[in-house]
């Protein structure tokens, strides 16, 4: 059995029986009650994973420079104390808690991102593009957007501004570089976009050649796509171009979604050929957590 639920932009939540992860070093990408779509409380995770023996979390509640957004201009001191109270209190039982950020990039608003991580230190810090109420992937004007374009025409839009969050190299990591499979179905399959990987190549190239990483994010496995953003294939072939650097999260925005699936992005990685996650624990300090040896048998 599993629960849906459309979420406000359009796409569909799918979540299969339990499926979640136990024994990981990390999960590097999760959002608390500091978020506007998350009412998750930071010792539940802290808890969660104490539990469930992930070794560490980072915290990346959204920040939008959008003023029409619900998460623009969070007030970074409390989310900032909220973390490290956290890490301090779930220290004692094995949990490390690292403060991070999920920015929701906009070319257009890159100089006031720019200036934001400038003035403001994160430990962790993921780029990725979101569905908002201006996107032509929105449900309220997707089908009317894919109607005949060509596939190359309808993720343009969508992956151009991933190449250019990545270009501008303020990012540790990309996010869910291909989420708007959730917001295309059904106009267009995840099998349709597997058909043409080539779509991919500029994204990947741009990794490659900046050094930023590319998030194997598993919140695909609750959905309708039900695979990763990005899928096996992708991952792979970000390998073969000479990519270093990966990193995996759940992006949990509920107690339910915490480490889910999040075995498969380290599965991911490992049969690409990768033996650490990327991560950064602290401003200038870039660190490789290994993937646990039974994923590399």
């Amino acid at each position: 059995m599993t629960r849906e639920a459309v979420t406000e932009a359009g796409g569909i939540e799918s979540t299969p029986a339990d499926p979640r992860a136990h024994d990981l070093p990390l999960d590097s990408h999760m959002h608390t009650d500091q978020s506007f779509d998350s009412q998750v409380p930071i010792d539940v995770y802290g808890a969660l994973a104490a539990e469930r023996g992930i070794a560490e979390l980072a915290i990346t509640d959204h920040i939008d420079f959008d003023p029409r957004w619900l998460n623009f201009d969070p007030d970074y001191a409390t989310r900032e104390r909220i973390v490290r109270a956290a890490a301090e209190r779930w220290a004692p039982h094995g949990v490390a808690i690292r403060f991070g950020l999920e920015v929701s990039y906009e070319s257009a608003r890159e100089d006031e991102i720019r200036e934001h991580l400038r003035t403001h230190a994160y430990d962790f810090v993921i780029g990725s593009v979101h569905v908002n109420i201006d996107s032509p992937y929105h449900a309220s004007r997707v089908a009317s957007f894919v109607a005949g374009k060509t596939i190359d025409e309808i993720v343009e839009p969508s992956f151009s501004e991933v190449t250019a969050a990545i270009r501008s190299g303020l990012f540790d990591t990309i996010g869910h570089i291909d989420s708007i499979k959730r917001y295309l179905l059904p106009h267009v399959t995840p099998a349709q976009l597997a058909a043409r990987p080539d779509l991919y190549e500029p994204m990947l190239r741009a990794l490659v050649e900046t050094g930023t990483g590319l998030e194997v994010n598993t919140s695909g496995l609750r959905q309708a796509t039900q695979e990763t953003y990005p899928s096996a294939a992708i991952v792979a072939r970000f390998r073969e171009l000479g990519g270093r650097r990966i990193t995996a999260g759940s992006d949990a925005h509920r107690p339910s979604w915490f480490a889910h699936g999040l075995d498969a992005a380290y599965q991911i990685a490992a049969d690409a050929g990768f033996e650490e996650i990327a991560f950064r624990r602290e401003p200038g300090r870039p660190v490789s957590v290994a993937i646990p040896d039974r994923f590399r048998g």
